[in-house]
């Protein structure tokens, strides 16, 4: 396949090329007439290159889609999907072959299942959900005779039997089919600043597999036998059959922790619950939860959780604001009963010695390790790292707890943020792989990926595991190779993530054209030798203050180990964590870019 570009088509008199978005592409791609595909002056395109440049021509290619007129939101939010290769559209055929699958539940089909249906069941999601791909049920059970750790009730001792149902998406999508091949292909959601680009088809994640209360939905599950002080009793992997009592958003499940705790609640929930028996549920949930992470954390699990800004937009897609978004007790609450469904399941499957579909993550580089130690050292914090010739699982352990010790120090600080974000960059990141090398960040031996296959393929491809090895019946044929299956899926995560933050950075330029000549507080978060990158401290937008743009005609030298820009006059030094105030210079949406200038002098740390 010949390489493809986005770019804007420009027709002059002397005919048609496009300005690529490329910022490795310099020259102009000549279009010939016949390969214009209808395209207009100004229109939004991809190129697919037929020559490349030579010394006495520019490069040739054809378009092979018009995504719009350049500037309008959905041409943009398009262009960024096309610009790393990820799907803007859906295929005809395959949302055809969706709406023909039969939705009905036969009587065979829940026979063959563990009907859990008059079982108290509920889903917390964001507010603005539509795909409910895991469920939580909820009942008390009695404890065997002797059992210590269970809870009294009624004078009898009980036990807690907690369920962690996940849609059943393989059940109506057959391996091989156009279907599958589709989900494959994308292997993930994409989700951008205003709207979510869906691995299935909307009739399978918003309707067939999305777990809707008050319907029965076919459910992979594991059902958790645990005691009040979370020690897991037994456990069970089997397709299940449920029905979702309520949809809760995380506002109010987090509003009747806050209630049962004595606390006002915080949340701006607008539709609060009254169910009693659910409020019980999650109140004991929470404390199950809450045992469960810091055992997690105990055993090494780090805590990289960051603040993280939301852009709000309105009906056509225009920035309307930024808002914080805070990971809270609820979120912990789903979050510790996926993970322990995740582990569970690649535990298990690992027993099978067959090939496994683990999500793996490395220990840290030392040198990044050590870069950090010497980096933190300026704001006054020490990292007590092993020795570097201490490649054990002692010095592993050493190196851990010194980045949980600075992160832990540095919370609540000015330069929390810069830290958190740094030494998260000192990680490599998580993949998938049948290599299995635990997952260093949560601290296991054994992690999947099982919870989520209306947006993951990894978890579609764990689900096939699951039914040949572990459950008897419906067993699938697995993927032929199934560590290129997890190359692909890695890659493909990474340009989702590549694209998703493109489209923020696309909002917060379009934000900042609205906000030309006002001044901001920021910190100065990247250092170069032509500038720095400044990360406003309101909203999270980051732009480049050019050295050129700091004032005055001095030279400003870079230098690397310090993370600085030193004015070789004045010694004046711009270095990461500092806070200083600039005005917004420039914004331009389309090439997703914001520049700033100095506005007053640099309040130092």
């Amino acid at each position: 396949m010949h390489e493809r570009l986005v770019g804007t088509i420009i027709l002059s008199r002397y005919g048609a090329e496009v300005l690529t978005d490329n910022k490795v592409v310099s020259e102009n791609i000549a279009i010939p007439p016949r390969y214009l595909r209808g395209a207009t002056d100004g229109d939004k395109v991809i190129v697919e290159i037929l020559r490349p440049a030579t010394r006495k021509q520019p490069p040739m290619g054809k378009i092979v889609d018009v995504l719009g007129h350049s500037g309008e939101n959905d041409t943009e939010m398009h262009a960024i999907l096309a610009e790393y290769g990820l799907p803007y559209d859906y295929p005809k055929q395959a949302e055809q072959q969706a709406a023909e699958i039969d939705s009905d539940i036969s009587t065979q089909e829940i026979y063959r299942r563990r009907d859990m249906r008059d079982i108290l069941t509920f889903t917390i999601d964001p507010f603005d959900a539509k795909d409910f791909d895991d469920a939580l049920s909820f009942q008390i059970i009695k404890s065997p005779n002797g059992e210590t750790n269970g809870q009294m009730v009624n004078d009898q001792m009980v036990n807690y039997e907690i369920g962690v149902h996940i849609a059943d998406v393989t059940h109506y999508i057959e391996q091989g089919s156009l279907l599958d091949e589709e989900a494959y292909n994308r292997a993930t959601s994409v989700y951008l600043v205003d709207r979510t680009i869906p691995m299935l088809p909307e009739r399978l994640c918003n309707e067939l597999c999305s777990l809707r209360p008050n319907e029965d939905k076919l459910t992979m599950s594991v059902i958790f036998t645990m005691d009040a002080k979370a020690k897991v009793l037994k456990h069970k992997i089997c397709r299940t059959i449920i029905r979702s009592d309520a949809r809760l958003d995380y506002d109010q499940a987090q509003a009747i922790i806050d209630a049962a705790n004595g606390q006002q609640p915080t949340a701006n929930s607008q539709q609060p619950i009254a169910n009693s028996q659910v409020e019980s549920a999650i109140t004991e949930l929470n404390k199950l939860a809450g045992i469960l992470r810091e055992e997690r954390f105990r055993h090494g699990a780090i805590d990289f959780e960051r603040e993280e800004i939301k852009v709000l937009v309105d009906e056509q897609g225009k920035p309307t604001g930024f808002k914080l978004e805070e990971s809270t007790p609820s979120h912990h609450l789903i979050e510790e009963f996926m993970l322990l469904a995740n582990r569970t399941v690649a535990q298990q499957l690992s027993g099978t010695n067959k090939d496994v579909v683990y999500r793996v993550h490395d220990v840290p580089d030392p040198d990044k390790i050590e870069a950090l130690s010497k980096f933190v050292h300026q704001f006054g914090y020490s990292m007590h790292l092993p020795k570097r010739d201490q490649k054990n699982e002692n010095g592993t352990r050493s190196a851990t707890k010194a980045i949980k010790q600075l992160l832990a120090d540095s919370t609540g600080s000015v330069e929390q943020e810069l830290i958190h974000t740094l030494a998260i960059r000192t990680m490599p990141k998580a993949v998938y792989s049948t290599h299995n090398i635990g997952h260093y960040g949560l601290a296991f031996p054994y992690y999947t990926h099982f919870t989520s296959p209306i947006r993951r393929y990894p978890d579609m491809m764990v689900h096939r595991l699951v039914s040949k090895y572990l459950l008897s019946g419906k067993a699938q044929s697995t993927i032929g190779d199934l560590e290129e299956a997890c190359r692909h899926c890695s890659d493909r995560e990474q340009l989702a993530v590549a694209a998703e933050r493109a489209s923020v950075k696309y909002k917060q330029a379009e934000w900042m054209e609205q906000h030309l000549g006002e001044t901001f507080d920021g910190i100065v978060s990247g250092v170069t030798e032509y500038g720095v990158y400044v990360q406003l401290a309101d909203n999270h937008c980051e732009g480049l203050l050019h050295a050129r743009d700091l004032g005055g005609e001095e030279f400003w030298a870079y230098s690397e180990d310090e993370y600085s820009l030193i004015n070789e006059r004045t010694g004046e030094r711009l270095t990461l964590g500092d806070k200083i105030r600039v005005e917004v210079l420039r914004a331009d949406a389309l090439r997703r870019q914001i520049a700033f200038r100095r506005a007053t002098t640099t309040q130092k740390r």
